[in-house]
């Protein structure tokens, strides 16, 4: 039976479960609170008046909002999952260390724009860029040094205040000035951006020796993924912390002005809600034409994944970004109103390559052989079948490179030139023959091989509650089981994992998880940089790339090269030497694919979702990133 008509039956099944949890919320009684594990949720904060962001609505709205976010009506309320994990730090798109996923994730591959938005919208179905605070599309001149933008007219700030073009070059020259993460992730490729006139932004590249745009895709990629703030705000933050870069990047931004059709309700370190901005400048008939159908945009905080499930297969929450094993099973065996984007394996689109990065300031861990060795082991197929069910073609379907699945990155290298290097695991036989022959062996028949006379101990790590990935490191330590070497797993709590891996230097994990980039205007040279660009090493707080602090000279001049290359032959020949050295080094090595976001629903309260083939060219981004957030305008409640 297809899934859409599974999904109608159990939809109809559902229906006096959702009806009465209407009633209640119609009645103003409070919603129960998912449960986050097996001790009881202190509910102490939801029970106060949560103080409320100044919109500019009228005193008689205001009186009928809710008292508390126990009482946010269930049929006005789109709940999330799998996208925030533990408290908000802040609501300042200048800072780095927020932890605000809802409202500050920018991506190439699409920045969430729910409460801050960027001159466009990128759509990864297809690779365009739709217009957002941007009016029309963007212009580049002849020699491709400069791009100019149009600022919508219609665009406002929540103040009423118009978004003008000195609002994104102010923006741009703080970050630099700061030394943020957008900044410095910007600085190489963008010269100045400058304000011509009040509606005009002319974006200048950063010239190489020959004149040309260093890199004009990361131009492209800008206009999709960087946030545009207000500059009166920002020079509020700026002389409240006497203009101290660390003390603008660390402000909380609790006074934020924001452009988005969201802003803050509510927050603690049980849940995030977002009220929509009934004044939003989108219903403009030059943008969307109407506001988004849900009033408020909510996020429970649970302790980690198999919470989150259960709080999802009980209808708690709406658009889930999460792994979920053998997802297909919630309809087809449970019965229950929930789908993914595709209805067959792998049930989304995969354009990311979670990847074992080796730890390379280990001295064992600088041998190539080693690498190879715990590379060419790890059973491959165990991971789709077990930690993915599935849910990622295999390496024998899509053999390794730099490359994600999708035909547009598969062209862009000569597969039969590197096919002597890819490699589809579980070779034990092979693993043992390199370590033998590179003379790193047992010499004390304990089992376990040594290298400078000590046996070889490594930790394999990722965060804990992420079960895939965990059930991944479990697997590589078992290929190192087979080729004596000791791999034992460690599972911190996710704060503590990205806090350690993205340091300058760190000892702690000598294999570890982290994800790449996905599809994006930039690829697949983002992902060569992401993987093996020496530009990131040193740095703390790196979320860049490069984790293993991988370095290799040609591989810069490849970074380099690539951008500016016009020939279609010799960009495929750039990208082929690029995969080449990657499967020779090997400083990192992918597990498998997967989609960019795991976007499932539960069409309990809400129906009209983006799915595969109803022309409405919406990607499965959880209805808050890039053109995904166009869901939210498609979507309605189930009355």
């Amino acid at each position: 039976m297809k899934k859409r008509t599974m999904k109608v039956l159990a939809l109809f099944l559902s229906m006096l479960l959702v009806l009465g949890t209407l009633s209640a919320c119609k009645s103003k009684e409070p919603e129960e609170k998912p449960a986050t594990s097996t001790e009881t949720p202190d509910t102490s904060k939801e029970t106060e008046t949560p103080k409320k962001e100044e919109t500019p609505s009228t005193e008689e709205k205001a009186t009928e909002e809710p008292t508390s976010t126990t009482e946010l009506p269930r049929n006005e309320t789109l709940y999330f999952g799998g996208q925030q994990w533990g408290a908000v730090n802040g609501w300042n798109p200048l800072g780095d260390n927020n932890n605000n996923a809802m409202a500050l994730s920018s991506s190439g591959s699409g920045s969430r724009t729910v409460m801050f938005e960027t001159l466009y919208m990128y759509n990864f179905l297809d690779g365009s860029m739709t217009p957002l605070l941007a009016d029309g599309d963007y212009q580049w001149n002849d020699n491709m040094t400069e791009i100019t933008v149009k600022i919508n007219s219609a665009a406002k700030w929540s103040d009423g205040t118009p978004v003008t073009a000195d609002d994104v070059a102010y923006t741009y020259e703080t970050c630099v000035k700061i030394g943020n993460n957008a900044g410095n992730a910007n600085k190489l490729y963008i010269d100045t951006i400058t304000a011509v006139d009040p509606s005009t932004v002319v974006i200048k590249a950063v010239l190489n020796e020959e004149g040309k745009a260093a890199n004009p895709l990361m131009l492209v990629n800008f206009l999709g993924s960087f946030y545009i703030a207000q500059k009166d705000w920002i020079q509020k933050v700026e002389a409240r912390n006497n203009n101290d870069p660390t003390a603008i990047k660390n402000d909380p931004g609790e006074d934020v002005v924001y452009s988005g059709p969201y802003g803050k309700y509510y927050a603690d370190d049980q849940k995030v809600v977002f009220i929509r901005n009934d004044e939003y400048w989108g219903k403009d008939p030059s943008m969307w034409g109407k506001l988004p159908t849900p009033k408020y945009l909510a996020h429970a905080i649970y302790a980690d994944n198999a919470a989150s499930e259960t709080a999802f297969k009980a209808g708690e929450i709406d658009v889930n970004q999460q792994f979920i094993p053998n997802i297909q099973d919630l309809w087809l065996k449970e019965g229950l109103p929930i789908s993914t984007y595709i209805d067959e394996p792998p049930y989304g689109i995969c354009v990311n390559m979670p990847t074992a990065f080796y730890n390379l300031d280990k001295p064992v861990l600088q041998e190539v052989a080693v690498r190879k060795a715990i590379a060419i082991a790890v059973d491959y197929d165990a991971i789709i079948a077990n930690a993915m069910t599935g849910q990622s073609p295999s390496f024998q379907e899509v053999p390794r490179s730099i490359m994600n699945p999708t035909e547009a990155e598969q062209s862009t290298y000569d597969h039969e030139a590197v096919k002597h290097l890819q490699w589809v695991g579980n070779d034990i036989e092979g693993a043992n023959k390199l370590l033998d022959e590179a003379g790193i062996v047992d010499t004390n028949g304990d089992g376990i091989r040594e290298y400078n006379g000590e046996n070889i101990s490594l930790v394999a790590a990722c965060p804990n509650g992420w079960t895939d990935w965990q059930a991944s490191m479990e697997i590589v330590a078992a290929a190192g089981k087979n080729i004596g070497i000791e791999i034992t797993t460690q599972f911190p709590d996710a704060d503590t994992y990205q806090t350690t891996v993205t340091s300058a230097k760190q000892l702690d994990y000598d294999i570890f998880m982290m994800w790449t980039d996905s599809a994006s205007p930039v690829q697949p040279w983002g992902r060569l940089r992401y993987l093996m660009s020496n530009e990131f090493n040193g740095l703390d707080n790196n979320w860049s790339g490069n984790y293993g602090h991988y370095s290799n000279d040609r591989v810069q001049e490849l970074i380099k090269l690539i951008p500016t290359e016009t020939d279609p032959a010799k960009l495929k020949e750039y990208y082929t030497e690029a995969v080449e050295i990657y499967l020779t080094d090997i400083p990192s090595f992918s597990l498998m694919y997967r989609p960019d976001k795991f976007h499932a629903v539960n069409e309990s309260v809400w129906t009209g979702f983006p799915e595969q083939g109803d022309g409405l060219n919406i990607p499965p981004a959880d209805c808050t990133d890039g053109y995904g957030i166009a869901a939210l305008y498609h979507i309605t409640p189930i009355e």
